[in-house]
């Protein structure tokens, strides 16, 4: 039968996008299918805070930070701990190759290529995941968080302007609410796609649209690119396949991404002859709070915490290192997990000074971000430099129901404990913990880990400026008053997926190739099944967006 086009894309996310606009450089006909409407185009990537992890860049130098590929490889693999790499087709074979030719990447061409593509970064570098305190283990141990102009908005609008062009040029064709529950594969190879239209949906970015379906389809193409994202939307995959090294699933879960983020396509190209590996490793953050003029069903906002909040758990134990804010997310996760103690209860609680929380508190989301979204340098300036709460945060402490304040602990832990079932919270104890931190805070050393963490902290230009407060006592009445915020878990991406060789083909159980099939972004683990293996260190997620769906479109050019 005859080809409609010569690739088809699953997803109009930021990987789909970056896959189809290499195909139109190409040359290829290539049709985009989504089950959303053109509201949502650019997919999650449109939400996110945008970082990019790139390793000895001028921005890097520019701040005086020393980087390197064999920095970033240790770093990379302290963090993966591959560890699925026995017998004939290992889990981990392909993740591993990922892995290393992402770093090489992220070391070499990729700066250039984000020029060359249109993507702008700020001056801004990031200290992100900065790990658990060890050498060899996980964590960045240097900063390589670069946040582009427009956050996520800026990473995927160039390639929006590329699929805009390649249809006003004729080479590409988008079709909106469309979704694939079929991958045809004929005599050993993919056909084409089969599946539903769904009913026209007018509603805006993110929210949840319909399931009505109006007709089927059935499109037929030599190739097929899977880049429909991951799990995180989809609460009941998430719970099948939580790792019991994680302990015991949270009852209540926010959710950091639209509802449609829901793996349906996994099973799909599961059926197609694709191998899902690692599924049981995922990526969900501790700080989510619930965004307070909410979006999709049960929406949550990361707080992008500086090195100083002190945390504690739902009994008000403060976390051990390296449960540090920023430091070390799965650990974190790990710890409020699995303690028997505190297994019951969803939450845990930052209490922070006036003065961190208007300097050391980012929000996740392009939406939370006007300055860098909008291009705005003098609010930029205004809101990372200045002294006054930035506008987003402020409006969580004016509006959300988890965050509270007040002049002193007993008023502070009353509010805190008016927001749970029952009163586990003793403000005596509350105030000794506090105490006890704030004894740490009076010297330029120390033998506590956060305090040794903010020192260090203070040390990087940028964090310095604008991300890491002067060390403080939290008690000291002239940086109050006292702010403590619930926080949830919050889901957000899955860490396997589909197993892809370098050039994001997809692989059978037998390690093979399946002609004509290709996987990219989360769908793929990010590359490989699994690129990041047990832990990431961010700026990479959409990193690896943009370098897998850049070898799946080189790849359909290149075979012809």
């Amino acid at each position: 039968m005859a080809h409609d086009v010569d690739a088809i894309v699953i997803g109009a996310g930021l990987s789909g996008l970056v896959a189809a606009r290499e195909m139109f450089l190409g040359g290829k006909q290539t049709l985009v299918l989504d089950q959303e409407s053109d509201q949502n185009l650019g997919g999650q990537a449109w939400w996110s805070f945008g970082g990019l992890f790139l390793v000895d860049s001028p921005e890097q130098r520019r701040l005086g930070v020393k980087d390197s590929f064999a920095l970033a490889w240790q770093d990379w693999k302290g963090s993966a701990a591959w560890d699925r790499l026995a017998g004939k087709h290992p889990e981990d074979e392909w993740a591993a190759k990922w892995g290393r030719a992402y770093v090489e990447w992220a070391a070499g061409e990729k700066r250039s290529w984000l020029d060359q593509v249109g993507i702008k970064l700020t001056p801004v570098v990031g200290w992100a995941e900065r790990g658990d305190l060890s050498a060899t283990g996980h964590g960045n141990s240097v900063p390589r968080f670069h946040v582009p102009w427009g956050t996520g908005t800026g990473v995927v609008g160039p390639f929006i302007d590329a699929l805009h062009e390649a249809v006003a040029a004729g080479k590409t064709e988008v079709r909106y609410r469309h979704r694939v529950e079929e991958i045809i594969v004929e005599d050993g190879r993919v056909a084409g796609v089969r599946g539903s239209v769904l009913a026209a949906d007018n509603g805006a970015r993110g929210e949840a649209s319909n399931n009505t379906v109006v007709d089927d389809f059935e499109l037929r193409a030599a190739n097929v690119i899977v880049a429909s994202g991951g799990i995180g939307g989809n609460h009941e995959l998430i719970r099948k396949y939580w790792p019991e090294r994680l302990g015991k699933p949270p009852r209540k879960m926010l959710t950091g991404v639209p509802e449609y983020v829901d793996g349906r396509m996994l099973d799909v190209a599961a059926a197609a002859g694709s191998r899902l590996v690692n599924r049981d490793r995922m990526w969900h953050y501790t700080e989510g709070v619930k965004n307070w003029d909410p979006v999709w069903p049960g929406h949550a906002i990361r707080i992008l915490p500086g090195p100083s909040p002190l945390w504690l758990d739902a009994l008000g134990r403060r976390l051990p290192a390296p449960g540090l804010p920023g430091h070390d997310t799965l650990s974190t996760l790990r710890m409020l997990r699995t303690d028997p103690a505190i297994a019951d209860y969803d939450h845990s609680w930052f209490i922070v000074s006036s003065t961190v929380a208007a300097k050391e508190f980012a929000l996740s989301g392009s939406e939370q971000n006007p300055d860098i979204t909008n291009h705005d340098r003098k609010l930029l300036l205004k809101t990372r430099l200045g002294k006054g709460v930035p506008a987003p945060v402020q409006a969580f402490i004016d509006w959300s129901e988890d965050w509270v304040s007040a002049d002193t602990v007993p008023e502070l832990v009353a509010k805190m404990n008016a927001l749970t079932d029952e009163d586990l919270l003793d403000a005596d104890s509350v105030h000794r913990v506090i105490g006890a931190r704030d004894n740490e805070f009076v010297n330029p050393f120390a033998k506590d880990a956060q305090a040794m963490s903010v020192h260090n902290s203070r040390r990087y230009i940028g964090d310095k400026l604008s991300r890491t407060t002067k060390p403080h006592r939290l008690l000291d009445p002239e940086h109050g008053p006292l702010i403590a915020i619930k926080m949830y878990m919050i889901t957000r991406k899955s860490l396997g997926g589909i197993q892809t060789d370098l050039h994001s083909r997809a692989l059978d159980s037998s390690g093979s190739v399946i002609p004509g099939l290709y996987a990219v972004g989360e769908a793929a683990g990010f590359g490989g099944g699994g690129v990041h293996g047990y832990n990431a260190l961010e700026g990479t997620f959409l990193g690896g967006c943009l370098f897998s769906g850049r070898a799946a479109g080189r790849a359909v050019v290149a075979d012809g």
